[in-house]
């Protein structure tokens, strides 16, 4: 029986890869331990748990990026927690370690590095993080979802995808997909969607174009995240305005074309699935978004307009000929459909598998 220790977290986008891991991992050996280690201030906390595994708490340590108070905390800090996770995997006989990078990640990797045992890291974005690529060098298989992704070693695996995503009939999916909000599945539908947080200008900038979508012949599925919640008024027949949506399966099934920022998870499940998009990748970071999105816009599976350009202005010269052309759509859809995969997760469980027979095959 293998023990594998789960780390990272903090985001849907880390905590989500890592459960799929998990559950691939599950399906292969029903008689695996698979343990977690996160924050109780992230959203593992929460999901996983209640996704049935075992989970354990590390105290939260933010690299800190100049010589101030954090750098201290941080330094203060990370002994201990590094020494946590070594009893941890000491005590449960953990004999690899996967993590998703972030600094929930990081003193599991060291805590691996120094018991002497495999690990897997994979890196979802194009630019990768700063644990990740320190990692890179000490790591058994380095993963990436984004082709092109400059870690060592690395190895193109894809964006592991939560079981309900990967393995969606959109077509077959799609009538009880709209019936749920109460759209007509012989009307297309826009999804629009900024993250679990939201987008503001892309909230507002749809909010003043709701009325020439509709017009047009378009039913408007527009999850404007908690953190907008009341922002834009659904007040219109075929306009669904949701704060926040739990089963964005349904959504992605009833959409016909996209507007979204270009975070990893959004970009890997739309293009897994072939469904065209309109990108606003976030302005902020360190520029991760843009490099996200540039092999699907470069394969002609989406449009893409920076966030200091986005008006109702710009939105609808792209929106306007897409809404009107369905077989545009549908080129677009088998482009972005080259570009993602459903098979991240098993993908990367197999790099797992290759870390552990290369550990085994060394033992004396």
């Amino acid at each position: 029986m293998t023990t594998y220790l789960m780390a990272g977290g903090g985001t849907a986008g880390h905590v989500n890869p890592l459960l799929a891991v998990a559950r691939e991992i599950r399906e292969r050996e029903a008689d695996a331990t698979i343990l977690f280690v996160g924050t109780s201030e992230g959203l593992e906390s929460r999901l996983v748990p209640s996704a049935g595994f075992e989970f354990h708490v590390i105290r939260r340590l933010p690299f800190p990026r100049r010589p101030d108070k954090r750098a201290w905390r941080f330094l203060r800090g990370w002994r201990p927690t590094v020494a946590q996770v070594e009893r941890l995997i000491s005590s449960r006989g953990v004999d690899v370690v996967f993590g998703v990078g972030g600094y929930v990640a990081a003193p599991a990797y060291a805590a691996a590095r120094r018991a002497g045992i495999p690990l897997v890291i994979h890196e979802a974005n194009a630019r990768p993080g700063l644990s990740n690529v320190w990692a890179a060098r000490f790591a058994s298989r380095v993963a990436t979802a984004v082709r092109g992704t400059r870690l060592r070693r690395a190895t193109w695996v894809g964006m592991p995808l939560r079981p309900e995503i990967a393995t969606l009939n959109v077509h077959d999916g799609r009538a009880a997909a709209c019936q749920r909000w109460g759209l007509s599945p012989g009307v297309p539908v826009l999804l629009v969607t900024g993250g679990s947080l939201g987008a503001r200008r892309i909230n507002q900038t749809v909010d003043r174009l709701a009325s020439h979508i509709l017009a047009a012949g378009w039913n408007i599925l527009h999850i404007t995240g908690e953190r907008d919640s009341g922002l834009v008024a659904s007040g219109s027949p075929g306009h669904v305005v949701l704060d926040y949506c739990d089963n964005m399966d349904d959504a992605l099934a009833a959409a016909s074309l996209v507007v979204s920022r270009a975070g990893s998870s959004t970009l890997a499940e739309i293009t897994a699935l072939g469904i065209p998009s309109v990108l606003v990748p976030y302005a902020s970071g360190n520029g991760e978004q843009a490099l996200n999105a540039a092999p699907v816009v470069e394969a002609g599976g989406a449009t893409l307009i920076r966030d200091a350009q986005l008006t109702a202005e710009t939105l609808w010269a792209v929106l306007e000929p897409l809404l009107a052309d369905e077989e545009a759509r549908t080129a677009m859809g088998a482009a972005a459909a080259t570009v993602g995969t459903r098979e991240g997760a098993a993908r990367t469980v197999d790099l797992i598998g290759e870390a552990l027979l290369q550990s085994h095959s060394m033992t004396p």
